[in-house]
């Protein structure tokens, strides 16, 4: 270890804006140029160290049980029945199964140990441990359970009239301005229209695992998790400790998409049952089990009423949303998140109501909100444009507006307009066919759809160690998360851009609790949140250098790991002398209330469907977006691709299905729960336009993970009906829904 020198803490709360960034100063050139995963060859050799797969000595394996009643009182559990099989250590039911969070849904402030009241069918209730997981599922699946079962709520059909209003959660459950029933009774065009979400499973590539072991008093926890620094005070609170007893390290993460927000069943048992039998114990959870035991998207229910001008000058717009969670949880999904600044309306009314259901925990999966609530206003948008006549992008330009229509204030930045015009002119939107079911070829019906995109920015606490060590080489510290989307990457190119140094000179430490707490990976928050920690410390470090080259900071030029100023060139290496470190820690401030921060984007899709079978098959999609500084071109491309096939999939095939006799989930895997595969998905063109965004943060960069998915799959519903003049509005689209509606043959 390096005795670094001077160390000092660079702060920012974001209550001004930032015009000048480093970023465009620095001299290494390395700032949004598509650069290589830098972990990408650990990840390709199976080198990178996942979950379950840390070798741990002396390692015990659990298999959690889970409840098959939806909704009533564990009696008995006949644990001694099975404690004499092989290789079995110990049955344990005395641990609480689920902490709901703020991220994943609820709180509790004290927390439950062991399960008497079943919540949902599903339900973990105990762990089984083993010296295999063989032997541990083996006899988890033999281990009989007493029931006294109670009547449950399982049909959201059946209750949808029973509901009660939730909360504040990420936004207002209920928000608007001037007469909204009044305005839609006067207008001249009116939509009034129904659509219905499924459930849906963020089905992450990578299930949960746990692995737990206690080093004296302290717990270690190797798992799948997104937000290590929340994590950490969620599991310490479930388990009576204080947080900084418990270390969790998550240092790659196969995916997540909100399903790893906050701490899931298994790491509270593996945590409970390695105290117990005094070895540390890995709990990895079966794909089933994922789908059974930790959340869902919530469906939905909602009502959209367009009323216009005969030019298509919105009047009123209501986005009137139902969910459903299961009784007392504050979550709700909020589907006009972006109902509420994307259109110019004097008379809105958004609200959100709660079914309360006995089901499998509802909480955020990727981009709540603006994922389903935008399938539902840009597919009632297409419906206003051929009402009215006129096509769809010039009704959004006439309902431009010049400011958030509720709150009055500006936007921050606002390239909705541009990223239209410019898709329109890369995918040959002048050749649609206007009127539906018009572009016949043979058995295949063609059309064209598009949809406004966009997702909201945030700014979240944050912290990043950066340190130069004696042979010039940084190292960046903070237990920020790397999911798939390139955090690794990013962060070194934040690094050697503002310290003038080669990429390979940066090594980025990730997802350990032992290092600084930042964002973590959630809402599109954790590469702007994150990296202007990361931008801050280097910030502070460069004041060092110039201070230790004696030339004023705006004087000095960093690159090739040399520092330039006052007609000299020195080595970095020779200036640091043992080494030197900085931390930057940023927090949002009043630029978030005093702009409305967005990014912006607008899909494109071209559909062929069978007039005989009702297929449908996509043929291309394009999308435009403006997100502010693109940090790196081709982690940025990634991340709106994954986005867009995740809307392919909610349009298309997505839909977790409970039985409404009991609330299970009925098909618990990728077998049976369709997300998109290679066949599904066309060639997808993405291209970004430049932006930056003084208001988000220094780097000048905005969220883009869920801004590929908002809107992509009201798109594909819109080319489907301009193909087929079917107007299906009960997602996903499948072809039962376009069966009866297809033109005669």
């Amino acid at each position: 270890m390096f005795g670094f020198g001077k160390s000092d803490t660079n702060a920012l709360t974001m209550d001004k804006p930032h015009p000048d960034s480093l970023l465009d100063t620095g001299a290494q050139d390395v700032i949004g140029k598509p650069i290589d995963r830098i972990d990408g060859p650990l990840k390709v050799s199976g080198r990178a160290t996942y979950a379950a797969e840390y070798d741990i000595p002396n390692l015990a394996y659990g298999f959690l049980v889970r409840a098959t009643v939806g909704s009533g009182k564990v009696v008995d559990i006949n644990a001694d029945a099975v404690r004499g099989l092989p290789g079995v250590i110990d049955v344990i039911t005395d641990y609480k199964t689920f902490i709901r969070n703020p991220g994943q849904g609820g709180d509790r402030k004290k927390p439950q140990q062991g399960v008497d009241d079943v919540a949902y069918f599903g339900e973990p209730i105990a762990i089984v441990v083993a010296d295999s997981y063989e032997a541990a599922r083996d006899a988890a699946q033999q281990l009989t359970v007493e029931y006294e079962e109670k009547d449950g709520r399982y049909d959201f059909a059946a209750y949808r009239d029973e509901h009660d209003k939730p909360p504040e959660g990420v936004m207002p459950p209920y928000t608007g301005t001037g007469d909204p029933d009044a305005a839609f009774d006067a207008a001249a065009i009116k939509i009034d229209a129904t659509y219905t979400t499924p459930s849906q499973n963020s089905a992450a590539m990578e299930p949960h695992a746990s692995i737990a072991l206690w080093q004296d008093d302290e717990l270690h926890l190797y798992g799948a998790y997104q937000m290590l620094s929340t994590d950490r005070i969620q599991l310490a609170k479930a388990l009576g400790m204080k947080p900084d007893k418990v270390r969790i390290v998550a240092r790659f993460v196969g995916g997540g998409f909100g399903s790893k927000l906050g701490i899931a069943p298994e790491s509270v048992a593996a945590a409970v049952a390695a105290k117990q039998i005094g070895r540390p114990v890995k709990c990895a959870m079966a794909r089933q089990q994922v789908f059974d035991a930790t959340v869902r998207r919530s469906n939905t229910e909602q009502r959209v009423r367009l009323g216009a001008d005969t030019d298509g000058k919105l009047s009123m717009l209501g986005h009137n949303c139902l969910v459903s969670n299961l009784p007392e949880e504050g979550f709700f999904e909020p589907c006009g998140q972006a109902t509420q600044f994307l259109y110019a309306a004097p008379n809105i009314t958004i609200t959100h109501d709660i079914v309360r259901l006995d089901w499998l925990l509802a909480a955020s999966m990727r981009a709540p909100g603006e994922a389903v609530g935008m399938i539902a206003l840009e597919c009632a948008m297409d419906e206003l444009a051929e009402a009215v006549g006129i096509d769809p992008i010039e009704l959004r330009k006439r309902n431009e507006p010049t400011e958030h229509p509720i709150d009055h204030i500006p936007f921050s930045t606002r390239q909705l307009v541009p990223c239209m015009d410019r898709g329109a002119a890369l995918f040959g939107w002048s050749k649609r066919q206007a009127k539906p079911a018009s572009d016949r070829r043979g058995e295949w019906l063609y059309g064209m759809g598009m949809a406004a995109s966009a997702r909201s920015n945030m700014l979240q606490k944050s912290s990043a160690k950066v340190s130069i060590d004696g042979q010039g080489h940084a190292t960046v510290e903070t237990d920020m998360t790397d999911i798939g989307t390139g955090t690794y990457t990013i962060l070194a190119q934040i690094t050697a851009e503002i310290l003038g140094l080669p990429i390979a000179d940066v090594t980025v430490k990730l997802g350990d609790t032992a290092f600084p707490p930042a964002a973590g990976s959630g809402g599109s928050f954790g590469a702007g949140s994150s990296g202007t920690s990361v931008y801050l410390a280097c910030e502070a470090l460069r004041g060092q250098i110039a201070e230790k080259m004696g030339v004023a900071t705006d004087a000095l030029t960093l690159k090739d790991g040399r520092a330039i100023g006052d007609n000299r060139s020195v080595p970095l290496a020779e200036l640091v002398g043992d080494g030197i470190e900085a931390t930057g820690q940023v927090a949002p401030g009043k630029q978030e209330k005093e702009t409305l921060q967005s990014s912006y984007g607008a899909h494109f899709c071209e559909v062929a469907v069978n007039a005989v079978t009702g297929e449908v098959r996509i043929k291309r999609m394009l999308g435009v977006f403006a997100g502010g500084r693109i940090l790196n071109a081709k982690t940025a491309r990634s991340q709106i691709l994954g986005g867009v096939t995740f809307g392919i999939g909610a349009a298309l095939s997505e839909e977790l299905v409970h039985d409404p006799r009991n609330g299970k989930v009925v098909n618990r895997d990728l077998a049976e729960y369709h997300v998109p595969v290679n066949a599904d998905i066309p060639q997808i063109d993405v291209e970004f336009l430049s932006e930056r965004d003084i208001h988000a943060n220094p780097m000048h960069a905005k969220g883009l993970g869920e801004l590929g998915i908002s809107g992509a799959g009201a798109a594909v519903a819109n080319a489907i009906y301009n193909a087929t003049g079917v107007r299906a509005r009960d997602f996903p689209l499948t072809l039962d829904k376009l069966l009866d509606g297809l033109p005669a043959v």
